[in-house]
């Protein structure tokens, strides 16, 4: 009984949070002096920017410049021109406050094919289900369940322009479902949006003997380039979707003909407008939005280095069979606090993959994450496997 209030409470909370976040005002921020106080960038939508995949997951939400693979469309969809297999498909489970509920998790299928040597197209799809609400009439007495539910549906084009350069540009069609019906006087209605993300990759190989090559990679990816979302009819109160600079690069060594060892950096900032104590950054349009973030925190230039996130991480892999991954991923107090420690593992026989990921918080007074202690895993299949093949893709 107690396990189930628990569930109840906690999934109503999250539910609530988002949907107040959406009806109503800013809250008031004090512009002069903001030294050691919370001023968080929130936007609509925020599943958009959970880690799908568990690699990335493993070495502190890291993938912008890592080597390619099936989740390249969330991090950097130009990777893909550059993947060693034609066809890739990843299938991810991820829970979520998965100490407190069973219910509420992320799940993402994605792949690409490779149409010839310079194009490839990707197709992605993540379902985020925040379990189940209990309704209930003012005498307590139930009286209807509700499932809310989001999803994003990606489709994306990649091109190799060069040996060492390609770009991409994908489309995205997103639906949020939070609530329906009349709450506080205002109608409740899924909110939709459509976004598009544009990223750029560069790799260089510098050959140290025969099969043994080290390897370096920059990329840069801007995701969820898009119209507002609102969950009501009036135009006021139209949310920004998680616009995301991600910058990142990816140094890999190669020990031997064996093993390999790559280190990883990413740096990532939201392009949407830093809250204000009038409320006025709301009416903004989303170019204007993504322009004036890098010069409108009210702290001036020292906040808007706070809201830079770093992601580190390394892999080493034996065989491009075993694969052993750890991470870091930095956000600053002032900004959401999350700091967190990563770990995984990964496997891949013939044309299977599997990874693992876990993360674990770190520091004092930080923010609870909802990945806390949990588990989450990929499957990955290689649809053009082959038994000579020594991607190291995965």
């Amino acid at each position: 009984m107690y396990n189930c209030m628990i569930r109840k409470v906690t999934v109503n909370l999250v539910l609530i949070c988002c949907i107040l976040f959406s009806l109503s005002a800013s809250a008031q921020i004090n512009t002069d002096d903001l030294d050691g106080r919370t001023n968080t960038i929130n936007t609509a939508v925020p599943f958009l920017r959970i880690s799908p995949d568990a690699r990335a997951g493993a070495m502190g939400d890291a993938g912008v410049a890592t080597s390619p693979d099936a989740n390249s469309m969330f991090w950097n969809l130009s990777k893909v021109s550059f993947a060693k297999s034609r066809s890739n498909v990843s299938i991810t489970y991820t829970p979520w406050l998965k100490e407190l509920v069973n219910d509420v998790f992320l799940a993402t299928l994605a792949g690409y094919y490779q149409l010839d040597e310079f194009q490839t197209v990707s197709a992605s799809l993540r379902y985020f289900s925040l379990g189940t609400i209990n309704f209930t009439d003012i005498t307590g007495m139930p009286t209807y369940d509700y499932r809310p539910r989001e999803y994003a549906f990606d489709a994306g084009y990649s091109r190799k322009l060069s040996d060492n350069f390609s770009l991409a540009l994908a489309g995205r069609y997103i639906y949020s479902n939070l609530a329906s019906g009349d709450i506080n006087g205002r109608v409740i209605k899924p909110g939709t949006a459509f976004a598009t993300d544009l990223s750029l990759f560069y790799t260089k190989d510098f050959e140290k003997s025969d099969n043994v090559v080290n390897t370096w990679n920059v990329g840069m990816a801007i995701t969820n380039i898009g119209t507002k979302i609102s969950y009501t009819e009036s135009a006021t109160n139209k949310d920004f979707l998680p616009t995301n600079l991600g910058l990142g690069t990816a140094y890999t060594f190669g020990l031997d003909e064996t093993n390999k060892l790559m280190l990883t950096l990413d740096l990532n900032k939201l392009m949407v407008p830093t809250p204000d104590s009038a409320g006025l950054y709301r009416q903004k349009s989303t170019v204007a939005g993504m322009f004036s973030s890098f010069g409108d925190a009210p702290g001036g230039f020292s906040e808007e280095l706070q809201e830079f996130t770093v992601s580190m991480g390394g892999e080493y892999a034996f065989r491009d069979q075993f694969f052993v991954r750890a991470g870091y991923f930095y956000e600053n107090k002032n900004k959401g606090n999350r700091k967190f420690v990563t770990a995984g593992l990964g496997v891949k026989y013939n044309m299977f993959g599997l990874n693992f990921s876990y993360l674990v918080p770190s520091g004092n007074g930080i923010q609870r994450n909802p990945l806390s202690n949990t588990l989450r895993f990929s499957l990955i299949f290689d649809l053009d496997h082959k038994e000579e093949d020594n991607s190291n893709q995965w």
